[in-house]
């Protein structure tokens, strides 16, 4: 069924700065009294809720050849240590307020260079897509990482059915913008709603998914319900989550962190050992639920499947 909807609210100013010192202030309060995650000193909420409601099987499903064979993270692991601004700035804001968003019904407007445009509800988007699981690892800039079971399919068999224009170079994802659903939308930590970008040729890319779950199940809202981006080479900020809008764009996209600080965060966002973030080295990551740190893979380890989009481009310049 095609629905029609008015025009994304526009965003407020951001001061990124902010985020970041409270980030640190949270940090040093929970190394003060918090527990630590086994041993891996990964810091999870301790206030009794459950990050584990009745979630939805998604059924038999395919399995992935583009899957790593590392181990998973948990379940807990994976739904209770966030990064989804929307929600708050603290890692178990997102599981503590992931009741407020409603995800259904849902519906995606697509626009800008395609041939076929509109507003079409989730389950005409997900329809024609079979649903398989595929391992990947998920690497963040503050230099963590897990190893997550998520259930999509590929975002290039999406796009094929808008039948992008020839002037499509670029693809830009908006997510939802609902201050009563997301109380983190009304503070100024960024310029809401969160909007991401890629180029047509990282969007067409096997390897990058649409999730609509994980560990075989529907997609937890702390996660991105009930549809977010999966992209496994890239930051897990490029990763938009609870998208509402595809837009097919000429011009490279605005995206969120870049607004807030280009010197810090570049569009690409490639996940790259060589390019320190300003504050902190990119060289090493730490598992979640591991104590030691391990060394950072180019491309997160999805180097020889992704490398060839960057082709003369200097990483370091385009990062």
């Amino acid at each position: 069924m095609l629905i029609k909807k008015p025009d994304d609210i526009k965003p407020s100013e951001i001061t990124s700065e902010s985020v970041y010192q409270e980030r640190r202030r949270f940090l040093g309060m929970a190394a003060a009294g918090t527990a630590l995650l086994a041993s891996g000193g990964i810091l999870l909420p301790q206030h009794g809720f459950s990050a584990t409601p009745d979630l939805k099987s998604l059924g038999k499903l395919q399995k992935s050849p583009f899957s790593t064979g590392e181990e998973l993270s948990t379940f807990e692991e994976i739904t209770t240590y966030n990064n989804f601004y929307e929600f708050g700035i603290f890692k178990d804001d997102p599981v503590r307020k992931a009741d407020l968003l409603k995800t259904d019904p849902w519906s995606v407007e697509i626009a800008g260079e395609a041939e076929v445009t509109g507003t079409f509800n989730l389950e005409d988007i997900l329809k024609p897509h079979p649903l398989e699981e595929r391992i990947y690892r998920l690497r963040c800039v503050e230099a963590w990482s897990m190893v997550v079971p998520w259930v999509g399919f590929p975002l290039g068999e999406l796009i094929k059915r808008f039948k992008p224009t020839s002037k499509a170079k670029y693809v830009a994802f908006t997510t939802l913008y609902d201050p009563t659903q997301f109380p983190g939308q009304n503070y100024k930590t960024l310029k809401w709603p969160y909007v991401e970008g890629l180029r047509i040729d990282e969007a067409m890319h096997p390897l990058t998914i649409l999730a609509v779950g994980l560990y075989g199940k529907e997609m937890p809202n702390q996660n991105g319900a009930p549809i977010r981006l999966v992209v496994p080479w890239k930051y897990g900020f490029k990763s938009i989550k609870s998208i509402v809008k595809i837009t097919f764009s000429e011009q490279q996209p605005q995206t969120s962190w870049t607004i807030s600080n280009a010197s810090e965060y570049g569009f690409y966002s490639n996940v790259n050992p060589a390019v320190d973030h300003p504050r902190w080295s990119q060289k090493r990551e730490r598992r979640i639920g591991e104590f030691l740190k391990r060394e950072t893979l180019p491309f997160n380890g999805y180097a020889d499947q992704v490398a060839s989009l960057y082709s003369g481009m200097d990483l370091k310049k385009h990062y």
